[in-house]
Formats: structure tokens, sequence, C-alpha cells
């Protein structure tokens, strides 16, 4: 691969294009991005926003790529995977698929087999440049790969490797759903201060910011999270005895049941989109 590789996006929707705007934000030349999608007109639009190149042809356009962004829905991807395959057997670029539950051995196959490639697992905060990534490669895949995908994908959040494939299913019930988890408590406070007599703008103003600031406290400290919420809580303070009551509710148990609910399912979906269910 060169040291300025070009990267070709099959797929032009909303995560395509955060990964897009992270990526020249980082530096990247335009002029190596290419996307193709089949709505001639949002991809216009893509390249009057940031000037990369465009195509509804999906097979010209990974015919560019060094490494090739597989940014399509799970359940095209197969076609999409065999339309391209004659194209990328011959290439022989950088495979890289951010769609969930699609194994690696699956994509393989539809690809024709013996690629190198990356599953990367984004979640939806990628929009806004603060997402969570996990990221694994199979044995195709070289060093210096992994190098060019870590830094497409540090530009829009974190991006972190898993050593097994099956962690994946773990980072989709993580990061990948938990940002409605977070938006979850989001609305539960909101609905706990407006019946204690807050107005609701004021109330998601507030719990909005308490849990940015609380997130942006715990990425700084050099503590974990048990020792952060000592270091809020005093004797028989309000703190103690709201977490008291989170405790004694089971909260934990709860997380855990929902963490796990996600994970099956990611591995019940994998097993539906390669047909094997």
């Amino acid at each position: 691969m060169s040291t300025s590789p070009t990267i070709s996006f099959i797929g032009a929707g909303n995560m395509a294009s955060a990964i897009i705007g992270g990526m020249l934000a980082s530096g990247v030349d335009a002029g190596r991005i290419w996307a193709s999608a089949p709505d001639d007109g949002h991809l216009q639009a893509l390249r009057n926003q940031f000037g990369v190149s465009v195509t509804t042809d999906n097979r010209y356009c990974a015919q560019q790529g060094d490494v090739i962004i597989l940014a399509v829905k799970p359940q095209i991807m197969a076609a999409v995977c065999r339309d391209i395959a004659p194209v990328v057997q011959n290439t022989r670029p950088l495979m890289v698929s951010i769609a969930a539950g699609l194994e690696c051995a699956t994509l393989d196959e539809w690809l024709g087999g013996g690629l190198p490639l990356i599953r990367v697992m984004p979640n939806t905060p990628s929009l806004v440049g603060k997402g969570a990534a996990g990221l694994f490669a199979n044995d195709q895949v070289n060093d210096t790969q992994k190098a060019t995908v870590t830094q497409i994908f540090s530009g829009i959040g974190s991006a972190l490797w898993v050593e097994q494939e099956s962690s994946l299913h773990t980072v989709t019930a993580l990061s990948g759903s938990g940002p409605a988890y977070f938006f979850l408590m989001l609305e539960a406070l909101e609905g706990a201060a407006t019946k204690a007599g807050m107005n609701a703008e004021t109330a998601r103003a507030l719990a909005i910011q308490t849990m940015a600031g609380a997130a942006e406290m715990a990425a700084r400290s050099e503590h974990d999270p048990a020792q952060l919420k000592r270091n809020v809580m005093s004797p028989g303070g309000t703190t103690e005895q709201a977490i008291n009551s989170f405790e004694s509710g089971g909260l934990r148990e709860l997380v855990e049941q929902a963490v796990q609910a996600a994970y099956q399912r990611s591995e019940e979906m994998a097993r539906e989109l390669a047909g094997k269910d």
C-alpha cells in the first residue's frame, strides 16, 4: 500500500460522511477519497461539501481504492460484495466493513476469499466526532494497514482493537448500543426533575451538561469509576442516598442483563445475516 492510500467508500450515508469529514479534518487530501452510492443527487451534495470524487458505479469506485470501506446496510452487503468481488480479487485492496453483525469469514466468502479485512464497529456519536469504535483484523492484515485504519477512525473519536472477533459482540452491546442507554438515563433524569417541579428545558440542559461533565472527568482522571463516585459522595449526604436507592433497586443487575441481551442479539444477527439460521 502506498504511504498515501486512496480510500473508496461503497455507500455514502451518515456514517461514511462522518468518517470522510474526520479524515479531511486530520489532513487527508480530498483527492484521495472516492464514494459511491445509488443516488447521484446525494453524491453531488457530498462532493460539494467535501470535494471528494463520486460515482454511482460501485465497481469503478472499488477499482480506485487501496482501502475500500464497505458502508452499506448489512441486509444488502452480500449483493454489494458479490458485485465488486471480481474487481477486488484483481486489485487486492484492504477491505474494511462498518456493518454490524457480519463476520470476517462471511464477508471474505462474498468477496471471493483471501483478502485482508478489518471489521469496525463504530457508534452514532461518531457523527459529532466523539465516537468509540472497536476494530478487529483478520490474519491477512499487516501492521501498516492496521495503522492506516486506526488513523481513519481516530478522526471521529477513539479506535480500540480487540484480539478476538467475538469481542465485537461485546463492543456492539457496550459502545454500539451504549448511546441509547445514556439517552434513557437522560430521559429518566429529565422526567424525575420535572416531577420535582423543574421545567423540562432546564432539566434537560442540566442533565446533558452533568453527563458531559462527568464523562470528561472520567476521561481525564487517573481514578476508576468507583473512586470517582465516592469522591462525589459524603456520609449521610444527598448523593449517598441516591446511590443507595440505585443499588437497592438493582441497577447493576439491570445493566448486566441489558448488555447480555444486546450481546446475544448481536450473535443471533450474525447467524441470520450469514444465512446460517
